[in-house]
């Protein structure tokens, strides 16, 4: 399994949010790039980077910073935040950024979405937030009129390789990951899941590791030192 450091950006700052609420939002540090070289020494190979900023309008306005982090750390970078147009997709892979993860827009644009697995195969990845069974859409302020399940079965069929899956109720809240959630999702799926959300101890890293997920993201847990990353990540290798 692989660890997800996470970095999520507004403002040039690394902020964590509560249940993705903007009003709750907590500095962590306003030099990401010194947080992600911190990364790079504890062992991780990726970052999982959001833009918050560009979620809200979906703009791409931390992607020279986001380059920086690939430029200047050696870490892989996943980026998601108001990815919704071939033109943004294009704009972050063609900057060398190693995946971009489309949310909501896979949800509300198919053909978005088979378009861009059908050009880029494997640096694309979906996004899916749930929230009493169904995807939330529009920074969480929606829910999708599919539930999780048929959501899956489509990114299945379309071949997506890799899907972030956040329980929204756990994202932020240090209440422990979903285990009976992802458990079920590696048993019926094929495709790499990354557990975002609630991973708070390192109880949590060692059952997801044991269910044979790809991956999983460790947000706030690493900026209150809730989990120590070095040891994390040598806990899943």
């Amino acid at each position: 399994m692989l660890i997800f450091p996470a970095i999520d950006l507004y403002n040039g700052c690394a902020v964590r949010l509560l249940h993705g609420d903007y009003a709750q939002m907590t500095v962590y540090s306003e030099n990401p790039l010194e947080v992600a070289a911190d990364f790079a020494k504890c062992g991780a190979k990726w970052v999982h980077m959001v833009d918050l900023a560009g979620a809200k309008d979906g703009t791409t306005p931390h992607l020279p910073l986001v380059q920086q982090v690939k430029a200047e750390t050696g870490l892989k970078v996943e980026v998601g935040g108001g990815i919704r147009s071939r033109e943004t997709i294009a704009a972050y892979l063609d900057a060398g950024i190693d995946r971009v993860i489309l949310g909501t827009s896979a949800i509300t644009d198919p053909e978005l979405l088979e378009w861009a697995v059908a050009t880029y195969g494997e640096r694309i990845a979906v996004g899916v937030d749930i929230k009493d069974g169904r995807p939330a859409i529009k920074g969480w302020l929606e829910q999708a009129d599919i539930t999780a399940d048929e959501l899956f079965e489509r990114l299945q069929k379309l071949q997506v390789a890799t899907v972030i899956c956040t329980d929204i109720s756990r994202d932020g809240a240090m209440r422990g990951a979903n285990r009976e959630l992802y458990a079920d999702l590696a048993a019926r799926y094929g495709m790499d899941i990354i557990a975002s959300g609630g991973v708070s101890d390192m109880g949590d890293v060692c059952a997801l590791h044991e269910l044979g997920l790809y991956g999983a993201i460790i947000g706030r847990a690493y900026y209150n030192g809730a989990i120590n990353l070095a040891e994390a990540v040598e806990a899943v290798q």
